[in-house]
């Protein structure tokens, strides 16, 4: 749920009132949106971030306040790649030049840019690859000094780590291109990193796009092959959704439309799956999980539109909603 609220990747008082409203709404979990781990790395310049040990003390209010209301809070580790420094939604979403208040260079397996008229990103080397490594498990750091309790890997939206994985968007000759356990080298390096300082008791959550939707991308049967990889190295839930690398991708958008990809994933690579995308129902929601078809229900446009889903949801379904005191008479 990007807010695009964030002077120098600092957390204000707008995050906590707009994920404190979710917690009090009755969501198990709440995490934060993606958050930058180094400051070129941010979609935006507004972008939240956790490259800074400065940014700790928001955020540990935040989470605090979040717990205190029974949810468990934790945050989208995140580097957008060749999507960096673009403008907020309300203001076009295209690329900033630095006359502007972007920045350059953005970076990218290789050097291709996201769309036509978009700036080209520069192709990393070696060293800049185990630099954002290296930022990532930092990142992990300060958000368990701030608190959380589960750290999840953005490796889907054609962010860097997607970037990555695709052939689409890498064409490197080296250890990081070409062949499937190449492109998925940096990702494991990511996660090994990240479970070096997250602790083995607190869940650790990747973010996959399951599909690039376009011939000759990233598949489902990459993705099952991929969650093999990360299994024995400390992955416990992978968040489905699809899309996002690349702009011409014909995606048919439905209901629920992303969740065969979490019971697909689920059941033939045996690991807990979250699914997202046009959940909207409580009932949707429920089936989906009496199915068997996901382990959670992953929510972000329709929390946005309604903060108290959870506690309409849980009266929808028969069962008495922990509400607030505060709230209680209104319920």
């Amino acid at each position: 749920m990007c807010e695009y609220s964030s002077p120098n990747g600092f957390a204000t008082d707008w995050h906590l009132v707009h994920l404190g409203s979710r917690a009090i709404g009755g969501a198990g979990a709440v995490l934060t949106e993606a958050t930058a781990v180094t400051p070129d790395g941010r979609i935006s310049s507004r972008d939240l971030g956790i490259y800074l040990d400065d940014h700790v003390e928001m955020l540990s209010r935040i989470f605090a306040f979040v717990e205190q209301h029974g949810a468990v809070p934790g945050m989208q580790l995140a580097h957008a790649g060749r999507k960096a420094s673009t403008a907020e939604p309300w203001n076009g979403g295209g690329p900033v030049s630095p006359d502007d208040g972007g920045w350059t260079p953005i970076w990218a397996p290789s050097a291709i840019p996201f769309r036509d008229g978009w700036q080209t990103p520069r192709a990393m080397t070696h060293d800049d690859i185990a630099n954002v490594v290296a930022a990532f498990a930092a990142a992990a750091g300060r958000l368990l000094d701030a608190g959380g309790k589960i750290a999840e890997i953005h490796a889907a939206h054609g962010y860097l780590i997607h970037e990555f994985l695709s052939p689409l968007s890498n064409e490197r000759s080296d250890e990081y291109g070409g062949s499937f356990d190449n492109r998925t080298r940096v990702l494991r390096e990511v996660v090994n990193a990240v479970r070096g300082v997250w602790p083995e008791r607190l869940p650790l959550f990747v973010r996959i796009s399951a599909t690039d939707w376009v011939e000759g991308g990233w598949t489902a049967e990459d993705s099952i092959a991929l969650v093999a990889q990360l299994k024995p190295l400390g992955v416990d839930v992978i968040d489905c959704s699809t899309g996002g690398n690349v702009p011409s991708a014909k995606i048919p958008l439905g209901p629920g439309y992303q969740v065969p990809f979490a019971e697909r994933i689920r059941r033939e690579a045996g690991v807990m799956t979250a699914a997202v995308g046009l959940i909207t129902d409580a009932h949707q929601a429920e089936a989906i999980l009496q199915n068997r078809q996901a382990d959670l229900i992953v929510m972000a446009r329709q929390l946005l539109r309604e903060p108290y889903f959870p506690l309409h949801a849980a009266k929808a379904l028969g069962d008495v909603p922990e509400v607030p005191v505060q709230y209680q008479r209104a319920f």
